[in-house]
């Protein structure tokens, strides 16, 4: 259980670096280290933080690349979606759903329509 705080504390260190790069670096050398140990005995958590930063390194490193990026607003879109799902308690029409969904997620904006 020491080994896999030291790696959490690593990896916090590594992303409040105040130099970009080097964060980058650290965090970068933090999921080589893990990615040469052999985790087919030992602690299955280490395993799977493994398999995840392996699978997930570049989209992980993205952070240091590209300063100010979020998901925040795909992550709003998709919680009034599923505030919607819950209300509707299941459309069976596809079409009546995507109908339904778009004024909820701002897909419908009123427009001014000067050529009519």
């Amino acid at each position: 259980m020491a080994r896999i705080w030291t790696i959490y504390q690593a990896v916090i260190l590594a992303y409040e670096e105040p130099n970009r790069r080097k964060g980058r670096e650290k965090l970068a050398s933090i999921i080589d280290a893990l990615d040469k140990t052999n985790t087919k005995r030992g602690i299955p958590e280490l395993r799977t933080l493994k398999n995840t930063l392996k699978k997930r390194r570049n989209n992980i490193l993205a952070y240091f690349t590209h300063p100010g990026s979020s998901n925040g607003p795909t992550e709003a879109i998709n919680s009034r979606l599923e505030h919607l799902r819950g209300i509707t308690l299941g459309f069976r029409n596809l079409d009546n759903y995507i109908k339904r969904s778009l004024p909820h997620t701002g897909g419908i904006k009123h427009q001014l329509q000067p050529l009519l």
